[in-house]
């Protein structure tokens, strides 16, 4: 079995899934590929076992809510001049089950089996669970 591991990241500046994929919407297009990316000051030392198959999971309100698969990792130049690490997303956000996650800095590592499960397809699109419902839904292990 191929070896992969996905990131974690604070939504910060957008508060729901909707949000986010608006915001990355706008932003892709300036872009020649028109793809969405999110530029953050360290590259990843684990990115081969990124790019075989990861993904970034998105968490707003102290919720993971959904993930995006990685494409690939960009070197790029920070507005500091300095280097950062564009990390190139595949468009579309999908659903996850909630899983609630505390607050933290920057992005962290997250091992396949401690990643929420997809929704399933016919409830991608359904309104999401006001947080602290989800969370303790969560907790109580119905959802």
């Amino acid at each position: 079995m191929d070896k992969h591991v996905h990131l974690i990241k604070l939504s910060v500046g957008t508060e729901t899934v909707e949000d986010l994929e608006a915001w990355q919407y706008s932003l892709a297009q300036r872009f020649a590929d028109g793809l969405p990316r999110h530029v953050t000051r360290m590259f990843p030392k684990r990115d081969a076992e990124i790019l075989n198959g990861g993904s970034i999971y998105w968490v707003f309100k102290g919720q993971v809510q959904c993930r995006q698969r990685i494409l690939r990792l960009d070197r790029v130049e920070g507005q500091d001049g300095k280097p950062h690490c564009a990390i190139v997303l595949k468009p579309g956000l999908i659903r996850t089950v909630g899983a609630p996650r505390r607050p933290f800095q920057g992005w962290r590592y997250l091992a396949p089996e401690d990643a929420p499960a997809d929704l399933p397809s016919n409830r991608q699109t359904e309104d999401q669970l006001p947080p602290e419902l989800a969370g303790a839904l969560a907790d109580i292990g119905v959802i």
